[in-house]
């Protein structure tokens, strides 16, 4: 059965809630916990919200945080894996009381900045805090039982209030939202498929479990992509990364390329295959990428570029 969504006027036992929780966490989560923080729309008092207490947990090392799952588990929380979030571990529990999300991140992920920047700036903007409470409402008698559309139906509002919030930090998500993925599709048929003038003809991907797309945002801006293509023998193909013209120059597709390469070492990649064009041959010399057999297992073509 589809839980129902369900926004809620704002409750003052939530930071109570918080801080007996926050404790358990930080003792499961041990010496590697730095701080805990309270944030989402529970956080911010006078705030309608679905009654679920958001974690924000900040780590020395995330990996050291999957070491922690059992001790999660005695609490009586699931481990969700990253859930999209790159270098995020998410765990979810409920009990009578209340509904936990915990979000753990590494000490200097720009994630962390983000929520916190959101939760302050709602706690002292309470025109904006009250048209979000709204808009929640809204959304939940439109989606009462589509989490996902509920969801989906907040994006544009967050990112306008990350906007004046002024966060400006790069950060990589997998596409999901509708605005990610249309930002996917203009950046793959700008960038490569108009180059031939023919429409994408790799959509189908989108839905593969074998590939993966990447966003990089810059603030609220989605200024690049990325298409990853997992092999079998600890393989992998880096099919585009592009960043769009007007954010080029200043350091993105390095910073980027490193987090995919990050991503996928922690996953057990041992190899990436990429097929330059000429224009990007000397970027990829810049980051000790060298020559090798693309050997594509499935035998597709190579572009003659």
């Amino acid at each position: 059965m589809t839980q129902k969504v369900e926004v809620v006027p704002y409750l003052n036992e939530w930071p109570t809630l918080f801080d007996a929780e926050a404790g358990h966490i930080k003792q499961a989560l041990g010496d590697n916990c730095i701080t805990i923080h309270h944030i989402g729309s529970t956080s911010v008092p006078g705030l309608a919200a679905k009654p679920i207490i958001d974690v924000l947990p900040v780590v020395k090392t995330i990996s050291l945080v999957d070491q922690a799952s059992a001790a999660m588990k005695q609490l009586g929380y699931k481990a969700k894996g990253e859930s999209g979030m790159l270098f995020r571990r998410f765990f979810q529990k409920a009990d009578k009381s209340c509904a936990y999300n915990v979000h753990i991140y590494e000490d200097g992920n720009s994630e962390i900045e983000r929520y916190l920047k959101f939760r302050d700036w709602m706690r002292s903007h309470p025109d904006d805090r009250d048209a979000y409470g709204n808009l929640k409402n809204e959304l939940a008698l439109k989606f009462p039982h589509d989490i996902f559309g509920y969801c989906m139906g907040k994006d544009e509002f967050v990112a306008g209030i990350d906007t004046k919030t002024g966060f400006d930090g790069l950060r990589v998500v997998q596409a999901l939202t509708d605005r990610e993925w249309y930002a996917v599709r203009q950046l793959r048929q700008k960038y490569f498929f108009d180059k031939v003038s023919i429409p994408d003809p790799y959509t189908w991907t989108f839905d593969h479990k074998d590939h993966v797309h990447f966003v990089v945002y810059k603030g609220s801006q989605i200024v690049g992509y990325a298409h990853i293509q997992l092999w079998p023998e600890n393989r992998s193909a880096l099919r585009i990364i592009v960043i769009d013209a007007a954010y080029r120059n200043n350091g993105i597709g390095s910073v980027f390329l490193k987090m995919g390469e990050r991503w996928l070492r922690e996953r057990g990649v041992k190899k990436i295959h990429a097929q330059s064009s000429p224009e990007a041959y000397q970027f990829y010399c810049k980051h000790e990428y060298m020559h090798m057999s693309f050997n594509d297992p499935d035998g597709h073509k190579s572009d003659f570029r």
